[in-house]
């Protein structure tokens, strides 16, 4: 039995496997409005320029382009097989990167850049390579070790010996999607990506010189079951990646058209999604990966198993990151940005950003400006996502704030949780137990006063479990 298995009974199942955030940013991008602008991301920049002490730059750039459609995927992008359109892509991109820069001063130095999709590797290594150029000519570069620059590969579509390339143009860290190595369950996704050429990107990565690599997983796909999930966890396990996302799939396709193309009646339920998701646990702790909270472990040695140990620890729209008090400026069509205390994104859809581009304008279509309420409780969420505790006496001191009567109607939404084993109540914190540290999006949820009434939330969110 797993780890999962025992610690939850059927009827806890049922009580909290509902629709949710999984709390990349609070407040959620649902939240934005069409009434924040490039005016406002302007007065965000230099109010941001402002601090006493200036925050680092992490730049996020979205690869819309894959050139086949994986059926559970929910990400923005565009399935097409012409190369042709990356260099009109590349060059609007660049017009986006121009505008942009020169707001922020020139002391502000980036520690973190990461090509995310998409598929980033369906343009080629050349091209990733001078992007990188084309991004240092505009901002300034940190030189320091901890510096990353970090891509997402589908090893179906890069040779490894292209691999050499993106590490001489400075890409210290790689993230390769797997999902499952089960024949039946990729035939079900349409994404046959056999072990050979996964592990060949690997060896590759690390031949290049990258320090870290990621290797993604995803749980609750049609036919899986503990069986066949247990042979793509010994397989992984084998090729020793530094950290692994193991995401639970998220069935919403009145949200995303690929996954129309699902048979809905293979879908593990929620129980089998559980004991897949304790066995991954199970494994992978046992393998000697340390449990980082949510979806993600890493080795003990690996930096975001350390800025965990050491308080560090991070989470936005990337997911876990090591580089916690950074401005993050999103380049590219849906990319989000997230500058001092506002959040802004760019169009979703090609065309509008493109016209805003052509017209020199900033791609802004929506955004908005967090009050102390919001910086109290993103700074709260926070802490949940990345230690696992919400630190009681250090907000209260931080916000001037006495916790128990501000967050009155949250503690008493936290009380069955409490009496069901997931939180233990101190004196100045709240901690995730052993049994919470699987449901801390049910936890944050508690105190994210924007989500509606259990018996009110629209199927926006993916479920817990």
């Amino acid at each position: 039995m797993s780890l999962a298995t025992t610690l939850f009974d059927p009827g806890l199942l049922r009580r909290y496997d509902r629709p949710g955030p999984r709390y990349t940013s609070y407040p959620t991008a649902p939240q934005f409005s069409d009434a924040f602008g490039p005016e406002q991301l302007r007065e965000a920049v230099t109010a941001s320029n402002g601090d006493p002490i200036p925050r680092p730059l992490s730049l996020y750039v979205h690869v819309p382009f894959c050139e086949s459609p994986c059926f559970y995927c929910g990400c923005n992008r565009i399935i097409t097989r012409d190369k042709q359109r990356s260099q009109a892509y590349l060059s609007r991109l660049e017009r986006e990167a121009a505008l942009i820069a020169p707001l922020f001063d020139r002391d502000r130095e980036v520690v973190q850049l990461h090509f995310g999709g998409g598929t980033p590797n369906f343009l080629s290594p050349a091209q990733l390579a001078e992007t990188v150029d084309m991004l240092r000519a505009c901002f300034r570069f940190s030189d320091a070790a901890h510096r990353d620059i970090s891509i997402e590969l589908d090893p179906r579509f890069i040779a490894p010996e292209a691999i050499a390339v993106l590490g001489e143009a400075g890409f210290n860290r790689a993230s390769l999607g797997v999902q499952d190595f089960d024949p039946q369950v990729q035939a079900a996704v349409n994404r046959i990506q056999s072990v050979e050429q996964t592990a060949a990107i690997i060896q590759a990565c690390r031949e290049a010189g990258m320090r870290s690599i990621n290797v993604d997983l995803i749980y609750g796909l049609p036919h899986q079951h503990p069986e066949s999930f247990d042979r793509t966890l010994e397989t992984v396990i084998a090729m020793r990646p530094d950290r692994l996302a193991v995401y639970g799939y998220a069935h919403l396709p009145h949200l995303f058209k690929a996954q129309r193309q699902l048979d809905a009646s293979h879908l593990p339920g929620g129980e089998t999604k559980l004991a897949l998701l304790g066995q991954a646990i199970e494994r992978l702790t046992a393998a000697g990966y340390v449990y980082i909270g949510m979806d993600h472990f890493a080795l003990p040695d690996d930096e975001l198993a350390l800025a965990q140990a050491n308080g560090g620890l991070h989470r936005n729209f990337m997911g876990y990151t090591t580089h916690a008090d950074s401005d993050l400026i999103g380049l590219g069509v849906s990319a989000i940005s997230h500058i001092g205390n506002s959040f802004s994104q760019n169009p979703r859809d090609l065309p509008g950003w493109e016209a805003a581009l052509d017209e020199d304008r900033l791609p802004v279509f929506r955004g908005m400006w967090m009050d102390e309420d919001d910086q109290l409780r993103a700074d709260l969420i926070q802490s949940l996502m990345c230690q696992a505790q919400i630190p009681v006496g250090a907000l209260q001191r931080r916000y001037s704030i006495d916790f128990q009567d501000y967050f009155a109607d949250a503690l008493r939404q936290l009380q069955p949780l409490q009496q069901d084993g997931l939180v233990r109540v101190e004196d100045q914190r709240i901690v995730a137990t052993p049994r919470g540290r699987l449901l801390l999006r049910n936890i944050a949820m508690c105190f994210d006063r924007y989500l509606e009434p259990q018996e009110e939330i629209t199927p926006r969110y993916s479920r817990a479990i």
